[in-house]
């Protein structure tokens, strides 16, 4: 039996399309976390002319660290966005490796730190993980755009 186009449900942007959105919201949070939390050493960096000043100091380097991972994390969050704008074969194929990476960076976080931010990691790494190959389909703004 064959089913018309009709017959499927037509996505809904507001389930289907939160995972990026919400991953930049912890992206943010992450580093206005930082940027309150970690002005003392964020200053002494400046103070000693950026070039080089983590040195030997394990406080600066684990700021440092956190600052990183927060940029980085913003840049994932960017590319689950554009997944979930653009789809395609692509998004089909990375949604659960992606959900997967994220699932394991948040268990192992949660594990060394409970009290963390790592739980605001879990709903978007299950959703990935979970989520059915066909999950990501283009926004139809994008319909007959050429790829940049």
């Amino acid at each position: 039996m064959t089913h018309l186009a009709a017959d499927r449900p037509l996505p809904n942007p507001l389930r289907d399309r939160w995972k990026g959105p919400w991953l930049l919201a912890v992206a943010a949070l992450h580093m206005g976390y930082a940027l309150v939390v970690f002005t003392e050493p964020l200053r002494e960096i400046v103070r000693r002319g950026v070039l080089a000043s983590v040195r030997h100091d394990p406080q600066i380097g684990a700021v440092v660290w956190f600052v990183l991972f927060g940029l980085l994390f913003a840049l994932l969050a960017w590319v689950v966005l554009q997944l979930e704008r653009h789809g395609g074969a692509a998004a089909a194929a990375t949604q659960r490796p992606l959900g997967v990476g994220l699932l394991a960076l948040a268990v192992l976080g949660i594990v060394l730190m409970p009290p963390s931010g790592f739980w605001l990691v879990l709903p978007p790494a299950l959703a990935l993980c979970a989520a059915r190959p066909t999950a990501f389909t283009p926004d139809r703004r994008d319909s007959g755009k050429a790829a940049p």
